[in-house]
């Protein structure tokens, strides 16, 4: 089988490396893997991204790579649409030509934030700027593509938010300005899930690879993808600094020296979502079909204890 990555070197295309690095290395048929990043292909290019599918024919197109500047977003729309519409379009298009899976990933950003609860997968998209109108964009211009096809193409769409890695973070960014302030301020009434990187790559292969990395069968469609639990910036800031001060880290700023603002108190381009919430029932029930309860068991991953593994490895690794 041949595997395609696109965005090889952001931190989810990164996650994925080293997740099919890791599942593959001890089997007798490996698959073919080949990680694309901008130098290799130029998303915006239409005539050079239908010429890289058409020459490597994968059987699993994983689409890791976005526009993901929110703010420029703003003054680069045309940009962000080639990127995150158009290039999904182009790819969607042609798995179910070639009978391909294709993995795509999309944002809390598609909604308003005005729902009170957590959002669901058939949610109304309103999106309140040109970043998330163009992902939202992305996800339609998938699902028409695939509308009524009956070959052996099939499609997922995740949607994901506040994801961190092996890259720039909102993580490290605290971590950063902690070694360099003493008082931060941090915005308290927007809410979400921060949503590891590796954990989402291993969900996803989870659903879509066997042991052996081949192709499963699972139902088309949009999977809301992110940790257990909720919390806003501040709070992930703020277990951010107390997690790197357990690890031995010298910090200039203590979690109680981190305090709340409201967003109308840090005015951006770009309006986010205040509610970012978003049910994951429809890919546990993906999962609980399977009866694999360890499956199960890392799907329900908190984040707070996820959060506070990785800015330990970053101490250990020298990081921070």
């Amino acid at each position: 089988m041949k595997i395609l990555v696109f965005g090889k070197d952001g931190q989810l295309g990164k996650a994925f490396q080293e997740e099919l690095d890791e599942r593959t290395s001890a089997l007798l048929a490996k698959p073919i893997i080949q990680y694309v990043g901008r130098p290799e292909c130029d998303l915006a290019n239409e005539e050079a991204l239908n010429q890289l599918l058409n020459r490597l024919q994968p059987q699993l197109i994983i689409n890791a790579s976005a526009y993901t500047a929110v703010d420029r977003a703003e003054t680069e729309s045309d940009l962000a649409f080639a990127i995150n519409s158009r290039a999904p379009e182009i790819m969607a298009q042609y798995a179910v030509d070639h009978d391909a899976t294709f993995l795509h990933y999309s944002t809390d950003y598609v909604f308003d934030g005005e729902k009170y609860g957590f959002y669901l997968e058939g949610d109304l998209r309103n999106p309140l700027g040109v970043y998330g109108k163009s992902k939202a964009d992305g996800e339609e211009a998938i699902a028409r593509v695939f509308a009524g096809t009956r070959g052996n193409d099939q499609y997922a769409i995740f949607r994901t938010s506040w994801v961190y890695g092996d890259g720039g973070n909102f993580i490290r960014t605290i971590l950063r300005l902690a070694k360099e302030r003493e008082e931060l301020k941090i915005i308290n009434d927007q809410f979400g899930v921060p949503t590891s990187a590796n954990w989402l790559a291993q969900v996803s292969l989870n659903l879509v690879l066997d042991e052996d990395a081949r192709l499963r069968k699972f139902a088309s469609g949009i999977y809301h993808a992110v940790s257990a639990g909720e919390t806003t910036w501040h709070g992930l800031a703020c277990l951010t600094a107390q997690a790197a001060i357990d690890a031995g880290v010298a910090l200039k700023v203590t979690p109680d020296a981190i305090k709340p603002i409201l967003t109308i108190e840090y005015p951006l381009p770009a309006l986010r979502p205040m509610n970012s919430r978003m049910s994951t029932d429809k890919l546990y029930q993906a999962f609980a079909g399977r009866g694999d309860v360890s499956e199960l068991q890392y799907l329900n991953q908190p984040w707070d204890k996820a959060v506070r593994s990785y800015v330990t490895n970053l101490a250990k690794d020298g990081l921070i």
